[in-house]
């Protein structure tokens, strides 16, 4: 590390002569590989924004200037280069960094970004707050393709780009396909474009015509302008929502990006930098297979071999989708930009008539999918839990008022570890069980995942959620669609759980059968409705209720289980809601977040033992 290890701050990278910004940029990408070998997270995005990262802190002041990342996946190099160096081997460990941008972590992070498409948006309530408060700094959003295919992208492209409030959005773009430039004339203008006399030239002869009363002249001008522009570039989508479009500049020439980022600095108007990068650039195996190593566990930096993972509920739920299509032309599959990670990569290749990745555009699906259920097919939209957030409209809207028999297969539900609060499953329960029509089916096991999504499909009419942890099962293995079932008899207290965290019940009651103390385990395979008949007699005989849940307490399970005791006349002697409590979830092991939330099967022990003394 010849010139990283003397990096501790954006200024350092400034001070470098522009002939040692290459190698800083292969110790970057080594040093990222050989940490995130050993961490596991996003690899192939943060590979390729490394030149372009090191040239936004050549020309900006993060300190002051507001980055902003869309998604914030690509922040690694960003971490790295703003004094977080040493400890990036802690990355997405419990008390270490976090994997996406933090403000609490350092000044450098401008604002939390888990969650795609909504940079340019937030960019602009920067851009416009800067500027009523008479500060100056610049603010800029750096955008991944992957974004653009999310509606929101659109909505604050149109606001910002009309308004000519200063600000700058950088697309990444590393394989979709915007504007195709053909010839000599495009890459001249292009080209052309990229010097400074151009927007000086602009910026006066703008002023010029306003100053003269001209304005019909300047009009007439730039509609020729224009008219030449569109049949050359063939697309001026960006310049025709306002923004001054430079590019593209190739992502990993850190020369021509600084040269375009000055450019978009001293336009003073929206500006977008459409940027070509590589992504996992500069480490073979990630290059070839980018999504692989898009977010990945452990692997082995040599070889660039992953370790295989075993089976997960998403694994069992792809192989059970397939079957189901097998015998039912009717259902279709949707995801949002995850296929791999939902695990209908199989049913992409058997039926790719009846596969749709719609991009990062959940509301989209779910609206898509309500059309699709009102028009004879019977949808099955994968989501993860933390995603289907974005979707909640639609779900009210256009799934569960028209009571449309939609399958939404809800994955990564509960706690999911390392990435962290923008990524923890753990609200779906809360927003699901408050809609109307919506039945709401949580296996905790394999099997019942198996059981259950074929129950939601063909015994199923309206709309119906199934949702279920990432990784892999516990002990319980019980199969079946039962929406309720005692599954240890006890007489001391009533444990009603569901989903994994019957795992941790089971444990528990073992800890306590030690002591003596009996503990009855109910277990819940559909959370809404609910079945309040087991629960009531179980109650009334053991005198004591706690529920144990991975999820918020506001709105979740222990809380309707509870008042529903309540208004069929049964006050037990002592009650205990176990669950996340009210607060966003940092980053860790899911067994780390576990102990430090009280969910545990040791802690859970000792809250029935409190309540039984």
């Amino acid at each position: 590390m010849g010139y990283l290890e003397k990096i501790n701050s954006p200024e350092d990278v400034k001070k470098l002569d522009e002939s040692a910004l290459a190698e800083l940029s292969q110790e970057l990408r080594r040093f990222v590989i050989e940490c995130t070998s050993k961490t596991g997270g996003h690899l192939s995005s943060n590979l390729g924004v490394v030149e372009l990262t090191v040239a936004i802190h050549r020309v900006f002041d993060t300190s002051k200037d507001r980055l902003l990342f869309d998604v914030g996946h690509q922040s690694y190099i960003h971490k790295i280069l703003t004094g977080r160096r040493d400890e990036f081997k802690t990355l997405r460990s419990m008390g270490g960094i976090a994997g996406f941008p933090k403000p609490s972590e350092s000044i450098h992070d401008a604002f939390v970004a888990g969650h795609a498409s909504s940079a340019i948006s937030t960019a602009y309530g920067m851009a416009l707050s800067r500027t009523l408060r008479g500060e100056d700094y610049n603010v800029i959003a750096l955008v991944g393709d992957g974004a653009l295919t999310g509606g929101l992208s659109y909505e604050g492209l149109s606001v910002a780009g009309g308004s000519q409030e200063p600000l700058i959005i950088i697309l990444n773009d590393n394989g979709m396909s915007i504007a195709k430039n053909v010839g000599g004339m495009a890459k001249y203008l292009a080209k052309l474009r990229m010097r400074h006399s151009y927007i000086t030239f602009k910026n006066a002869y703008r002023k010029i015509m306003k100053r003269l009363g001209a304005r019909h002249i300047y009009h007439l001008t730039h509609r020729i302008k224009q008219a030449i522009k569109e049949e050359i570039f063939h697309c001026s989508m960006f310049e025709d929502m306002g923004f001054h479009y430079l590019g593209p500049v190739d992502g990993h020439n850190i020369k021509q990006l600084v040269s375009a980022l000055k450019i978009a600095r001293d336009a003073r108007e929206p500006v977008l930098v459409h940027v070509i990068t590589k992504k996992g650039a500069g480490y073979k195996p990630a290059e070839e297979n980018p999504d692989d190593f898009h977010g990945v566990g452990t692997f082995d930096v040599t070889t660039g071999v992953i370790p295989k993972s075993g089976e997960s509920f998403s694994t069992v739920f792809g192989r059970e989708i397939v079957s189901l299509a097998e015998e039912n032309p009717s259902i279709i599959a949707i995801t949002a930009a995850m296929p791999l990670g939902t695990g209908l990569t199989e049913f992409s290749k058997r039926f790719p008539d009846r596969f749709f990745d719609v991009g990062i555009a959940e509301g989209h699906a779910a609206s898509m999918a309500g059309g699709a259920a009102k028009a004879g097919m019977v949808p099955v939209f994968a989501v993860y839990s933390t995603f289907l957030q974005r979707a909640y409209d639609m779900l009210i809207q256009d799934i569960a008022m028209d009571s449309g028999h939609v399958v939404v297969a809800v994955d990564r539900a509960g706690l999911v570890g390392e990435d962290g609060e923008t990524h923890q499953g753990v609200m779906d329960v809360s927003y699901l069980t408050s809609i109307p029509n919506m039945t709401v089916w949580s296996p905790s096991s394999f099997a019942e995942v198996r059981d259950m999504l074929r129950y939601a499909v063909e015994t199923e009419t309206g709309p119906v959620a199934v949702r279920y942890s990432k990784g892999a099962e516990g002990e319980y293995r019980d199969g079946g669609a039962e929406p309720i079932k005692v599954i240890r008899e006890g007489r001391d207290v009533t444990l009603v759980t569901y989903g994994v965290m019957v795992n941790e019940a089971l444990e528990a009651a073992r800890i306590l059968e030690e002591g003596g103390k009996s503990v009855e385990i109910i277990k819940l395979g559909r959370i809404k409705p609910i079945d309040y008949c087991p629960i009531c007699e179980s109650v009334i005989k053991t005198g004591r209720l706690a529920v144990l849940e991975e999820t918020l307490k506001n709105g979740g399970i222990g809380e309707r289980v509870a008042s529903g005791l309540l208004m069929r006349g049964i006050t037990p002697k002592s009650t205990r809601l176990i669950n996340l409590g009210d607060r966003f979830i940092p980053h860790g092991s899911v067994r780390e977040l576990r102990v430090m939330c009280g969910i545990d099967a040791a802690s859970v022990a000792k809250t029935l033992d409190a309540m039984i003394m």
